[in-house]
């Protein structure tokens, strides 16, 4: 089962959508407040899913914050507002990002394109396009497109990992009653705290 999304971003739109991430984090780690998209690009009144992706670029690096929906009904800017305080949020890596980091974390947000309900994931997923959410029934998870090929990891491992993630047995995305989505989407990322915005994307 197969269900298409309509948006497509511009790399203007990725750009805006990077900056509304960033934005959205400093409000809320500044001042405790949610930033309101505002006037929004044409693209982020669609309804899609969306998440966003804090990294720490001190010392080796490390995710500092991961959050977001692969499916929703809200519009777009809304989704990627939400996505960032969640990210910022304790609840995402253990603990809160505080003012002192912003200026060495990077910022990415993945914007939902197309979704998969796969019965052969095996064949189905591409490294580097797909993100991988397992449902369990009670225990759910999902993993960001590109960490894959960050980690050089095989389909299987992907999908061995996204289960760990759910807080399922490595191999239970070959259980029948274990259901696993593909989402394929748009990464726009920042180079650097700050920097360029690089877009990636193998749609």
């Amino acid at each position: 089962m197969s269900e298409a999304q309509t948006v497509r971003l511009s790399y203007e739109d990725g750009i805006r959508a990077v900056e509304l991430a960033r934005e959205s984090i400093e409000s809320y780690v500044c001042h405790g407040q949610r930033e309101q998209p505002g006037s929004m690009r044409e693209a982020f009144y669609q309804r899609t899913g969306a998440l966003v992706r804090i990294e720490s670029t001190r010392g080796r690096g490390s995710l500092r914050g991961c959050a977001g929906s692969y499916q929703s009904n809200d519009q777009l800017g809304h989704v990627i507002v939400d996505a960032a305080i969640a990210a910022a949020s304790e609840d995402s890596c253990g603990s809160e990002l505080n003012a002192a980091e912003l200026d060495s974390v990077a910022v990415s947000t993945c914007i939902v394109r197309d979704v998969l309900l796969t019965d052969d994931p095996l064949a189905d997923l591409e490294l580097g396009h797909h993100g991988v959410a397992i449902d369990g029934g009670n225990r759910g998870g999902w993993l960001y497109p590109t960490i894959p090929v960050e980690n050089d990891w095989s389909v299987r491992e992907y999908l061995d990992r996204s289960c760990r993630k759910a807080g399922l047995a490595p191999t239970a995305w070959q259980d029948d009653d274990v259901m696993v989505v593909l989402f394929g989407g748009e990464v726009f990322r920042e180079r650097e705290p700050n920097g360029s915005i690089e877009h990636r994307s193998n749609l």
